[in-house]
């Protein structure tokens, strides 16, 4: 299997990774932990998301994040929206490209984001051709691709018709999220294989927690398959509150480690990103959860 010469990097840090931070996060500390993951040379960075307040109260300066943040050209700022209200107040902030949640299990469906499956597909339909409209991309994730927790094991079966529908409605990009990290690579291979009977392989994201510490080998084994799209956060940011001892995303700085030492090419210089990692980490008052920060910060000591 050969692996992809390039792999990009989507950054998840600053929206998955801080939503669930209890205590309010300043507006200016986000801004400039997103530029900073660009002056990294990050090219895609989800800045926050827009949903509502009452929900996520994390993201309530949406749309302050989006007004401050560096543009540049070549970096694209996702933002998660999960209805056309939301969608509405993403393009009034100047969003190029938006995100929406799909699950793989009707049980996480309904406990997430109160809806069956069915009926979530159903809402996102006018959403995505209201934002194709505007000449918005829109990224679509699938959720407990390898597993519930409510429901254990989903079915690859089951993962590839969500995500085969999210495709045909219009999302260009599929990502695939181990929301509790239970995955092993063979799984991680199974389920990728049958999604891509239907969704084609370059249109594929993977996006592991590492919960059990198997998130850098599944990805290896999603690149062996062709897969050269990798969600990360930096310092291992995040977590799913729906599961026990969820940890955090895989570390975006343990990944870039790995993929350097593959001599795949990114354009993402792991010190400025370990940089990015410790500033927000700084401000949050714990260490990072990246073993490669932890490193490279004690021999530098």
């Amino acid at each position: 299997m050969q692996l992809p010469k390039r792999v990009k990097i989507v950054e998840v840090g600053p929206r998955d990774g801080l939503q669930n931070e209890s205590s309010q996060i300043p507006t200016e500390v986000k801004i400039e932990f997103i530029n900073r993951l660009a002056d990294a040379g990050l090219k895609s960075i989800e800045a926050t998301s827009f949903v509502s307040p009452k929900w996520v109260p994390q993201m309530a300066d949406n749309s302050r994040v989006m007004a401050g943040i560096g543009r540049r050209a070549g970096v694209s700022f996702p933002v998660l929206v999960p209805n056309l209200l939301g969608l509405e107040a993403a393009l009034a902030a100047g969003a190029t490209e938006v995100a929406l949640f799909a699950s793989a299990s009707e049980s996480f469906s309904r406990k997430n984001i109160n809806c069956s499956i069915a009926e979530s597909l159903e809402r996102f339909s006018p959403l995505i051709q209201a934002a194709v409209r505007h000449g918005v991309k829109v990224r679509g994730y699938v959720s407990c691709v390898l597993g519930c927790p409510y429901e254990g094991g989903v079915a690859a079966a089951a993962v590839a018709e969500v995500a085969q529908s999210l495709f045909e409605l219009g999302c260009y990009e599929i990502s695939l999220g181990d929301t509790i990290g239970v995955g092993t690579p063979s799984k991680a291979q199974e389920m990728i294989t049958s999604v891509a009977e239907n969704v084609p392989m370059d249109r594929l994201a993977v996006h592991f927690h590492d919960t059990y510490g198997q998130a850098l080998a599944n990805i290896l084994a999603a690149l062996q398959m062709g897969i050269g799209v990798v969600d990360s956060a930096a310092a291992g940011l995040g977590g799913c509150p729906y599961a026990r001892g969820a940890s955090g995303n895989v570390a975006s700085e343990d990944l870039l480690y790995m993929l350097n030492g593959l001599g795949i090419e990114t354009g993402v210089d792991l010190g400025r990103l370990v940089e990015a990692g410790e500033y927000i980490t700084g401000y949050l008052g714990r260490g990072s959860g990246s073993r490669v920060a932890r490193a490279i910060s004690c021999r530098g000591a």
